[in-house]
């Protein structure tokens, strides 16, 4: 999920509360029909496979954490300028 940063927060976006009229392409008895629907379907395959890579993953890499904990309190750790922006721009383009 990609957080735009330049967009309003949603409580300031305008919300349309009246229904919507649903085509009925055509079909016999839908007419006047006045409200949304949308259908999910989901692949129990991949939700499983999904599920148990992210409950198999460890929620915290300390060791990482660690050693940047360290790197900044030694005052050694350095932000290369370079791959932040690039970094910003890819994330921007995509």
């Amino acid at each position: 999920m990609k957080i735009e940063a330049n967009s309003p927060p949603a409580i300031q976006l305008p919300v349309d509360r009246g229904a919507k009229q649903v085509s009925n392409n055509g079909l016999a008895g839908t007419e006047g029909a006045t409200e949304d629907r949308t259908t999910f379907h989901t692949d129990s395959t991949s939700v499983q496979a999904l599920t148990s890579q992210a409950m198999n993953s460890p929620e915290v890499r300390q060791d990482k954490v660690d050693s940047l904990r360290q790197a900044v309190s030694s005052g050694t750790y350095q932000v290369d300028a370079t791959k932040t922006a690039e970094a910003m721009i890819e994330s921007d383009a995509v």
